[in-house]
């Protein structure tokens, strides 16, 4: 049993990996915001639900691409976490709200703070990524070291429905000093898909972040050599956006195409 309450003991989780559920008190924690999550004063929270997820490859009236499976996730937006948080997440929330005022960072640089499943996720803003990053690593109280992976996700509707923010891009940092793991997340809007590279501070990401702007067009600010990394250099678009058409696979044989996903015979 794992939650976002004071207690500690609201269920989260259901029957699939990713179900809208984070206790009972999820509309109150969201109410309040996570306030004093870092023992300080910051805004409510801003992080929305993402859309429902109904069908694979944009495919209508059906769970999947055969219309057999079923599959149906709804959007799902863990609730701001409040404190007491349990185990390390008060130590590590102390010592990095201590951290952010010896550097003068503003602890509004940190939207929301969650806590679900046992793991810990610090939405920040885009402009305060690096600085808060820089943070991270150099505070001898937090000491995460490494940033094992830069990652992108677009949870836009392929209907057009507006979702806030929809582009997010995940950093998975690890302190070896202290063996703790963390999560920071930046939520963009898609008309400014900007946001500060963290190479200066975490050299690996460099590859990280060029195949993150390659897939979905996020633009890092301060990158060294920001270029694409899996497509060619002429090519137009983002593959990994939803905005980006589906495309069929030509076969060598009969002069036959395999057609778009959405495209294809579904048996529903």
């Amino acid at each position: 049993m794992t939650g976002t309450s004071e207690n500690g003991q609201e269920p989260t989780g259901g029957e699939h990996s990713s179900a809208e559920e984070s206790g009972a008190a999820l509309e109150q924690h969201r109410a309040a915001g996570g306030r004093d999550a870092l023992a300080g004063v910051r805004p409510a929270a801003r992080i929305g639900p993402t859309r429902t997820r109904s069908g694979m490859f944009g495919v209508r009236g059906s769970g999947d691409t055969s219309g057999y499976g079923g599959l149906r996730l709804p959007g799902y937006a863990p609730a701001p976490a409040e404190r007491p948080f349990g185990g390390w997440f008060d130590e590590f929330a102390d010592e990095l709200g201590a951290a952010l005022d010896e550097r003068n960072i503003p602890r509004d640089a940190i939207e929301q703070v969650t806590i679900d499943r046992d793991e810990l996720t610090l939405y920040v803003e885009p402009a305060k990524v690096n600085a808060v990053a820089r943070t991270l690593r150099d505070d001898p109280g937090l000491r995460f070291e490494f940033c094992s992976t830069v990652s992108g996700v677009d949870y836009s509707a392929p209907d057009g429905t507006p979702v806030d923010r929809p582009v997010h891009v995940v950093y998975h940092l690890l302190s070896m000093t202290y063996r703790r793991r963390i999560r920071l997340e930046v939520a963009l809007d898609i008309e400014n898909l900007h946001v500060d590279s963290v190479v200066d501070v975490y050299p690996t990401a460099d590859w990280h972040e060029r195949e993150t702007w390659d897939m979905f067009g996020v633009v890092f600010d301060g990158h060294p050599a920001l270029t694409r990394i899996l497509m060619p250099d002429d090519w137009d678009g983002h593959p990994q956006r939803k905005s980006y058409p589906l495309g069929g696979v030509p076969v060598e044989y009969k002069g036959a195409e395999i057609p778009p996903p959405d495209e294809r015979r579904a048996y529903s």
